[in-house]
């Protein structure tokens, strides 16, 4: 009954929040339908697990509004056979979705603590394409590079260049890029000719704290 509950949820958040602002990937629609987002929060907080708004999850962190999770996902535009970076693992919730979509997930936590907690999760769930490490993401992770897609849940004034130098030809990145007030979801496309930018439009991130 309770499986039954949340997976009615799921189904609303979907089509109350995520298909109505934009959001047309339906490889995308349909991990949102089945990860179970309130396995990722503490258990008061479950009751919310599928509004549209950030959760904290302990240690001054947050899990991220779904919304915001599924724009970052549907812009790296994943096929199914990418080796992806995520910077700031969290909760786990957003390495579940690149899991379901991407070959492999290499996800670095800066906080040991969220790392293997969300180690435990993900495991649970029967992951098996995902590598966790606990380090400083500002510096990827340089011995698996390079990177198809690079997604990083953390805000920071500028791109840190260990990132961009791992990111693949053709390779795709999602970073917030701003202050702790004022904070834009950047999209960044690698090509032959270097590096495009564009403005996905406002977000707010914890900030990105490394080298």
């Amino acid at each position: 009954m309770e499986e039954q509950h949340y997976h009615g949820q799921r189904k609303r958040m979907v089509e109350k929040h995520l298909i109505p602002r934009g959001i047309k990937d339906q490889k995308v629609l349909e991990a949102f339908r089945k990860i179970p987002r309130h396995l990722f929060v503490d258990p008061a907080q479950r009751h919310m697990a599928y509004n549209d708004h950030p959760l904290p999850i302990g240690l001054e962190q947050t899990i991220s509004q779904p919304y915001i999770v599924a724009l970052m996902t549907e812009s790296l535009e994943l096929k199914g056979d990418e080796k992806v970076l995520e910077i700031g693992t969290g909760s786990g919730y957003q390495t579940a979705i690149l899991a379901e979509l991407a070959q492999h997930v290499y996800t670095l936590e800066r906080l040991p603590r969220l790392s293997e907690k969300a180690k435990k999760i993900l495991q649970e769930l029967g992951y098996n394409n995902i590598s966790l490490k606990t380090g400083d993401g500002t510096k990827g992770w340089p011995e698996e590079a390079p990177f198809d897609r690079i997604l990083v849940a953390a805000a920071t004034e500028s791109v840190p260049s260990p990132l961009l130098e791992q990111m693949s030809t053709g390779g795709r990145m999602i970073i917030p890029l701003g202050d702790i007030l004022l904070q834009d979801l950047v999209l960044i496309v690698k090509d032959e000719q270097g590096i495009n930018k564009r403005n996905l439009g406002g977000c707010h991130f914890v900030p990105l704290i490394g080298e």
